[in-house]
């Protein structure tokens, strides 16, 4: 099996300490956040919480399309936030087709 850039990355965001898990772990941040990505199965509620962080870090937001309780690590985890720049922007920039960044408008 293939392992794709994104869950690449990810990694290096757990082994650098650069990864927050949760909403309710993100909402305890003060800034720093580069990226959110967000479980495509979450419920609107999940999604409302990665808006509010979004606007509040003034970041992308990225949708999970994949299997994103095995991308993570972490059973029943829907919001994760990137916090360093350069795997942020690297994860953007992949091209993974199993990610989508979010456009406003849809709720």
């Amino acid at each position: 099996m293939v392992r794709s850039k994104v869950r690449s990355y990810i990694g290096f965001c757990f082994k650098s300490g650069k990864i927050t898990l949760g909403s309710s772990a993100i909402g305890t941040l003060k800034g720093g956040v580069y990226l959110l990505i967000l479980d495509g199965n979450a419920a609107k509620n999940s999604l409302r919480y990665a808006l509010k962080y979004k606007n509040r870090f003034n970041c992308p937001l990225l949708i999970c399309n994949d299997n994103f309780e095995e991308t993570v690590s972490k059973p029943l985890c829907r919001l994760a936030a990137i916090r360093d720049k350069n795997l942020a922007d690297a994860i953007l920039n992949s091209g993974d087709s199993g990610y989508e960044l979010y456009t406003e408008g849809g709720e």
